[in-house]
């Protein structure tokens, strides 16, 4: 049997990752392809821990009270989550001819615990040495927006408040995936104009599917 794409989207939080990975796998369902829908942190037993720590309702001592982990153990944390992931998900439906769309892969370990561990060179090779034996993904779409309209969107969708929502954060980290590549030069990455009708993106984004898939 013929390997299953693995595809990815990135991007800040509310550049549309969720809602495009979803667009996209209703798009290989109403062709009756074969697909399967992930997300990182992953719906395993690290992954929601990780969710429970973003959201707040796990924090650890700290001098002044609870706290959340310092970014070397969200970092620890989460490439723990991805390699669960790829061998409990990612592989097993590859292996079987399934496409596998991930909301958010180990770019947003490497731009997130490198930002918020200080940016600098040492620290990026750090969190991308952990994430070595990561399954490289066929495709990479980043999804980039203007960091106020990133904003504009978290704010709307209501949710609470998570532990990345600071908006200069954000800003920094809309920055760093706009030269992403720049860390994975042996990726197939592609940038979207996501600040755009939905449609419109979600239309290039299967435009570069097809190119990957050979449809185009």
């Amino acid at each position: 049997m013929i390997e299953g794409n693995f595809i990815v989207l990135e991007g800040v939080d509310g550049a549309g990752t969720t809602t495009h990975t979803k667009l996209l796998e209703g798009h290989f369902q109403s062709r009756g392809l074969p697909v399967r829908t992930t997300r990182e942190p992953s719906d395993g037993p690290v992954g929601m821990l990780l969710r429970q720590i973003l959201t707040g309702r796990i924090v650890v001592p700290g001098m002044r009270g609870g706290r959340p982990p310092s970014w070397t153990t969200m970092a620890l944390l989460f490439a723990a989550d991805r390699m669960d992931h790829g061998e409990a998900t990612i592989v097993p439906n590859l292996m079987d001819g399934v496409t596998v769309l991930s909301d958010r892969y180990d770019f947003s370990s490497v731009a997130y615990q490198s930002t918020t561990g200080g940016g600098t060179e040492e620290v990026v090779n750090w969190v991308r040495e952990l994430n070595r034996h990561a399954r490289r993904p066929h495709l990479t779409l980043v999804l980039d927006v203007p960091a106020e309209v990133a904003a504009e969107r978290r704010q709307s969708r209501g949710a609470g408040h998570e532990m990345y929502d600071d908006g200069e954060l954000q800003e920094t980290l809309g920055r760093f995936y706009a030269n992403i590549e720049k860390y994975f030069p042996d990726d197939n990455i592609v940038h979207v104009d996501a600040n755009r009708p939905m449609e419109t993106v979600a239309e290039e984004i299967r435009h570069h599917v097809a190119v990957l898939r050979n449809e185009a």
